[in-house]
């Protein structure tokens, strides 16, 4: 039975990916609340790792977005964007990769946006992390490719989620549905079927890459 590790399993995307690794069989999910597990506390994060055991998979999900024009965005927020979406996940990769190691190789997916591979105004620090996961998604690829390692991103479009309901008013996202090629929202289970092929055995050539499933909204 494969372990994965899965950050952001209590709502949205993340949950959907939890649910679905655990109906589909084969696999140990490790699903760390946020009181186990809090992102955007970089002690809190070495910590979990200390007691982490080693695992095939990681899949970091979890993440924010924090719209706002970037001189009016406080500090604080600032650096909770920053840590949750990008030094969290290196954090992690950081210490789980050696046990992938002695795990004879693994599985890494980052999830960064449709946002981080174009932008939009009001997003500069989400798309600041995105981009960023990007950049860390290719050079890791090359870095541990020799290890048996494959890591990748996913860049979601519009994922009918808490989030994007949040940040994106009815008539707006009525709007979208227009502009996407499919003229709906995906379903956050549609991603979650992405990221399992992604750390599948199945997997055994794709890394380096950002695979966006948009639905056809970028092309």
């Amino acid at each position: 039975m494969r372990k994965v590790l899965v950050t952001g399993g209590s709502r949205g995307i993340g949950h959907a990916v939890l649910a679905f690794l655990e109906s589909y069989g084969g696999y140990e999910v490790l699903a760390p609340s946020r009181h186990q597990l809090d992102l955007a506390d970089p002690q809190s994060v070495r910590a979990f790792l200390m007691s982490c055991p080693d695992v095939d998979a990681l899949v970091n999900v979890a993440g924010i977005n924090v719209l706002g024009r970037l001189n009016e965005l406080d500090e604080a927020v600032v650096e909770r964007m920053c840590q949750t979406n990008l030094f969290a996940p290196i954090q992690l990769i950081r210490g789980l990769v050696e046990g992938m190691r002695r795990r004879g190789g693994g599985r890494i997916v980052n999830f960064s946006s449709i946002f981080g591979v174009r932008s939009k105004e009001f997003r500069t620090l989400y798309s600041l992390t995105k981009f960023g996961i990007t950049g860390v998604t290719r050079a890791l690829a090359r870095e541990l490719g020799p290890d048996g390692i494959l890591v990748n991103a996913v860049a979601p479009g519009y994922v009918d989620t808490e989030m994007t309901r949040k940040n994106v008013p009815p008539d707006e996202r009525e709007r979208l549905c227009g502009e996407i090629p499919l003229r709906r929202l995906a379903e956050p289970i549609e991603i979650a079927k992405l990221v399992r092929y992604l750390i599948s055995e199945e997997n055994t050539y794709l890394t380096g890459q950002t695979v966006v499933i948009d639905g056809g909204f970028l092309a």
